[in-house]
This record gives C-alpha cells, structure tokens and sequence, in this order.
C-alpha cells in the first residue's frame, strides 16, 4: 500500500517538478522588504530565521498563514521568543537553481538557517552527486557570510521508482551532509504526510493546510532545541 502511494506521489510531482522557477528578484526582493518591514513594526531587535527552500516551504496552494514555516512563527510568538521566520520558499527550486539564488537572501542578517532542498532534483533523478555538490555549496555560502549561523537540515526522500539504490543515496544525503557542517537534522520533512491523500491536495504531492501542521510538529522539534541554544 505504501509503495502504490508514493509511485502516485511520485507520478505527481514530476508534473510539478518540471515546472521551471517563474518567481524571480522581485519575489526576492519582496521577501527582503517584508522582513525588513516586520522588524521596523516591532521595534526589537530580532534574530532572523530564514527558510530555504521548495514550494514545500513556500506553502503552495495554501494561505501564506497556513504554510508550515508561517506555523512556526506563531509558536515562537506565542513563546516570546526573539525571532523572525523570514519565508525563502520558491516552487520549482533545484539545489543548483538554490545555489543561484542564495546569495540575494543573504543581504539581510541570518542567525539560524533552516535548508529544504533537494526534492525536486530526486523526483527529477538528477545525480546525487551534483546535488550534494550544490547543497554543500548553498551551505559554505552561509557559512563564509555568518559564520556564526546555526543550521538546520530537513531530509527528505522520494519514492523508488528511480531504483532501490537511487532511493537509498538520496536519503542518505540529508543525514550526511548534516553531520558533516554540524547541522541539526529534521530526518524526514514529510513524515506522516507524504503519500496519505487525505494530507495531501489533489496534486498528490503538496500538504493540505492540515498538512502543513504536521510539517510545523516535524520542524519545531529540531529547531526548538537550535533557538533555545542560541
């Protein structure tokens, strides 16, 4: 049953996936303005979170109050915890599209960076090397411009239809990479989400709003621990 539920994930997001990235520096820029605009109105200094990320994290088809990241947010205000989730989310994002763009979003201040790409390079099979490639490239850039950033990595998986082997090394770049530049690790994004229709839109692939609650648990139980220690 689970496999016949992630080979139509898998169907479906390759729909998606093969959609290029139609946002460009103006979505950039609009989400610099915004947080820059959230600092302003609250009159404190705070500690920016940005989120790096897919449409996963951009909350497709949803309310942007409903995307996971926006979730996160409302628990640290509830907690009056000094920071701001700044959205990086862009639908269509490969890691080498990532490795691009990276370097707009770190004009602002980053004290904690939460990296979730990766997904639309297995569903498109893209080698596993190039993608670490990139990966590992998106996170020096944060690296060499905060050096004190704290980071977190969302790992995430895709169905076997590319192969046992191609299945099994995708999953397997998330954990690594995370204990190689001493990121904390989210092992599964999607967990106890993908592949159940119910928590799905129709498209099979990206969360319903229910969903998304789900994603915030999964997140919030790494990350809390990271701003604690901040």
């Amino acid at each position: 049953m689970l496999r016949k539920r992630l080979t139509v994930l898998f169907v479906s997001a390759l729909l998606f996936a093969a959609c290029g990235n139609k946002q460009s520096k103006e979505n950039n820029n609009q989400t610099l303005d915004s947080a820059d605009q959230t600092t302003k109105k609250s009159g404190a200094q705070l500690k920016n979170i940005l989120f790096f990320g897919t449409s996963l994290t951009a909350g497709y088809g949803l309310d942007p109050t409903e995307a996971y990241p926006a979730l996160i947010q409302n628990r640290i205000d509830s907690l009056k915890m000094p920071y701001k989730v700044i959205n990086g989310g862009l639908s269509g994002e490969t890691s080498a599209a990532g490795k691009s763009r990276i370097s707009w979003l770190l004009k602002q201040p980053i004290d904690v960076f939460v990296l979730e790409l990766g997904a639309n390079d297995g569903l498109r099979g893209l080698p596993v090397a190039q993608t670490i490639k990139n990966l590992q490239s998106i996170i020096d850039s944060v690296k060499i411009k905060y050096p004190d950033v704290k980071m977190v990595m969302a790992g995430m998986q895709v169905p076997p239809n590319m192969g046992a082997k191609y299945a099994e090394d995708f999953k397997n770049i998330f954990p690594n990479l995370a204990k190689k530049n001493n990121m904390a690790l989210v092992p599964f994004l999607l967990d106890k989400v993908g592949g159940v229709p119910k928590l799905n839109q129709e498209d099979g692939i990206h969360p319903t709003a229910e969903g998304d609650k789900i994603l915030a648990d999964n997140v919030w139980v790494v990350l809390k621990d990271v701003l604690e220690a901040k």
